[in-house]
């Protein structure tokens, strides 16, 4: 296995995990509790990482993890789960799926990624493929669930463009990059919580299994491989990677929930993950000037070396 392939399979893990996230929260959690959720998923898992890499932002760090964190964690998770709680699964997942048009839009503003036909072409086909897997005949539509849908998307999007852009300082790795960004988004989401939600109920112990599940593989590993995969593959690239988490939480609600699965379905799954697939495979790079310049001087060694060597090339060609 090459080394970007071995990233982009690291990297994948984050989205399948994902999308385990619906069957966690509906079969081992309290209802009703979308934003103590977020809470319990980003605040004791960027805590952790805290106090296993005992590093903190440094100058300019401190308001950019703060940024990071409300983007990618502290906006993002209020609004996914508003979108969750108005719209039918499959039209929330579908809302969400137009993230990879969105990073290829922001990482052409801010990165300076040119969008490809091949980036757009990859992009729509994901979103087709998964609007096929869970779009229902009938779903109802509505204006502020889309809405809170589409800036949830954006708000990832834009989370992903400028963890890219601004890397991460020298001497710090991804853990720590990590956990900065997941405290900063539970510390947004903290007071919100208490403010609608109020309290927390009474947790049983089939709760805490399920948020101590969320908090730290859901999260804490899933989002530490995910920031490293956006560090190594590009914005545009690790997005495209996003699909999977819906086809993951299909295969889950058939296997599991005994949910259907027809052939439409199936055909969805083949089309999003073909789509993955695609942004993944990278055109051969261009020649730098340094390797044109080897090939021509190899090329006058042989001219050099006399006209039976020329001869035979000419004679292979032809024959070819």
């Amino acid at each position: 296995m090459s080394r970007k392939a071995a990233v982009v399979a690291l990297t994948a893990l984050a989205p399948i995990s994902w999308g385990s996230t619906y069957f966690v929260t509906t079969e081992f959690l309290p209802p009703d509790r979308p934003l103590l959720t977020g809470l319990l998923r980003a605040l004791p898992a960027g805590l952790l990482l805290l106090a296993l890499t005992r590093k903190l932002p440094r100058g300019a760090w401190w308001w950019k993890s703060a940024v990071l964190g409300a983007l990618n964690i502290g906006a993002f998770f209020p609004l996914l789960f508003l979108a969750a709680y108005r719209l039918p699964g499959g039209v929330a997942a579908v809302v969400g799926s137009v993230g990879p048009l969105f990073v290829v839009g922001l990482a052409s503003l801010f990165l300076g990624e040119k969008p490809t036909v091949k980036s757009l072409l990859t992009a729509v086909a994901a979103a087709f493929g998964v609007s096929l897997v869970v779009l229902k005949a009938g779903a109802a539509f509505d204006l502020i669930g889309v809405l809170a849908g589409l800036l949830s998307s954006l708000s990832m999007s834009a989370g992903i463009v400028f963890t890219k852009r601004w890397g991460r300082p020298e001497g710090v790795g991804a853990l720590a990059l990590t956990g900065w960004q997941l405290t900063a988004g539970g510390l947004v989401i903290l007071p919100i919580a208490f403010l609608i939600e109020g309290a927390p109920p009474a947790l049983t112990g089939t709760n805490l299994a399920g948020y101590a599940y969320l908090a730290f593989g859901n999260t804490a590993i899933s989002y530490f491989l995910w920031f490293r995969g956006i560090e190594r593959l590009g914005a545009s690239s690790a997005t495209l990677l996003g699909p999977l988490s819906p086809i993951t939480a299909a295969v889950i609600g058939w296997a599991a929930l005994g949910q259907a699965l027809g052939a439409v379905q199936v055909l969805g799954m083949a089309i999003a993950f073909g789509a993955t697939l695609a942004g993944q495979l990278s055109p051969r790079a261009p020649k730098t000037p340094e390797e044109a310049a080897t090939e021509v001087e190899s090329f006058s060694r042989v001219e050099r070396n006399g006209q039976e060597v020329s001869m035979d090339l000419e004679v292979s060609a032809v024959r070819r």
